[in-house]
This record gives C-alpha cells, sequence and structure tokens, in this order.
C-alpha cells in the first residue's frame, strides 16, 4: 500500500471503533464512498444445507429490514449463502445490530453470519 493510501486510511480509522466493521468502514470511507448517504448492504448467511439456506431466506423477506435476498452455492466450498440486501446507512452501530439480528434469526435455521459488504453505486 502505497504511503499515502495509508496516512488516507489511518486518518479514517481513527474516526470508527477498533473492531471488524470499524476497519472495513474506514476502508470505505478511504475509497471515497460517503458513507451519510443510504446504501445497500449485502450480509452475508451461510449454511450447510440447501433447505436450510432457503427456509431462512423465505423467512426473512417478509421481514421490514430486508429488501431481498438470494440463494447461491458457493463454488469453491459447497456452503449454501443467502445473501440479504438492505438498505441502510452503514452506521457502525446499526451493521452491528442488523448483524446480530440477521444471525439470530439464521440460528434457528443452522446458519451463521458471514459479514457485509456494500457496493458503491458509481462502480455497479
Amino acid at each position: 500500500m502505497p504511503t499515502n493510501t495509508k496516512l488516507i486510511l489511518n486518518e479514517f480509522l481513527m474516526q470508527f471503533p477498533d473492531d471488524d466493521n470499524g476497519l472495513l468502514l474506514a476502508e470505505i470511507a478511504a475509497a471515497g464512498v460517503d458513507l451519510s448517504k443510504m446504501h445497500q448492504i449485502d450480509f452475508f448467511i451461510l449454511f450447510e444445507q440447501q433447505t436450510d439456506a432457503e427456509k431462512f431466506a423465505k423467512e426473512i423477506i417478509s421481514d421490514a429490514l430486508v429488501q431481498n435476498a438470494d440463494v447461491e452455492k458457493c463454488k469453491d466450498t459447497g456452503v449454501w449463502e443467502v445473501i440479504t440486501h438492505v438498505q441502510m446507512v452503514p452506521e457502525h452501530t446499526l451493521l452491528g445490530q442488523a448483524e446480530q439480528y440477521l444471525e439470530s434469526i439464521a440460528n434457528s435455521y443452522n446458519g451463521y453470519g458471514d459479514g457485509w459488504g456494500l457496493m458503491d453505486e458509481d462502480a455497479a
């Protein structure tokens, strides 16, 4: 990483809590994404069984938090992934709460969280 990029990232790191979500938010902010706006945040939930993934996806799309959910099988691992799409401002506390909420529902279907990400609309 070039020195200028390290300095910019270090500036952003000081603005966010020192945890995985804080680091990811700092990297996204350093890339020039406006974190004060609404974005589509994708939360990734993993399942060993396709039926569990499909049941979770069916339940979660009836939830007011989630706008859409896609079920896919990972080619490399064979694990089933439900990508839940949530429109929200990517604020640290809200992200953590959304992750915990989705995982609490996924746990009842033998699923577990695998993080989140967002696509900058300019890159889409």
